[in-house]
């Protein structure tokens, strides 16, 4: 199968996904700003999922050995994002209040990212707005169109972490 054709560039499908996430980033960035949320950026949503997930889940911050944050290389490869990107991300973040960076206790090369007292409050805001946001995204779609779609991304996803 032929991906991209000059004849039709709209049909490209990586073009497809990139047009996706410039019109879901900027719905995301709307529904922020309509609630008033302003110390988090669309960009920022990976890592503080993450960071969430582990502050509420039972064994998540012990599994990966810190009782006080998570690696920056840790939430780096969790996130899919590059160190110099996760460096650059994590000083924004800390800049708005979200997160701190400290030291890694048991390895002194490292550093581990846990969330401020802002950063955990943020969290109710945050998801509020970005459901009504991707509510917008998908509407008009059935859930079966929509659990197929994730099946679709999980899986692409998967092919190019292989």
């Amino acid at each position: 199968m032929k991906y991209v054709s000059i004849d039709d560039p709209s049909a490209c499908p990586y073009g497809m996904l990139y047009r996706l996430s410039l019109l879901a980033t900027a719905a995301v960035k709307a529904e922020f700003a309509r609630a008033g949320i302003s110390a988090v950026k669309p960009a920022y949503l990976g890592v503080l999922m993450r960071l969430w997930y582990a502050e509420r889940t039972d064994g998540t911050v012990s599994r990966l050995g810190h009782e006080d944050g998570i690696r920056i290389s840790e939430l780096g490869r969790m996130t899919g994002l590059e160190p110099s990107s996760m460096t650059g991300l994590v000083d924004r973040m800390e800049r708005d209040g979200l997160v701190l960076r400290a030291p890694d206790p048991h390895d002194r090369r490292s550093q581990v990212v846990s969330l401020t007292e802002a950063g955990s409050a943020a969290q109710s805001g945050v998801i509020a707005a970005l459901d009504r946001a991707l509510e917008m995204v998908f509407q008009g779609m059935p859930q079966s169109e929509l659990a197929a779609g994730k099946k679709f991304l999980e899986r692409a996803i998967a092919n190019l972490e292989a």
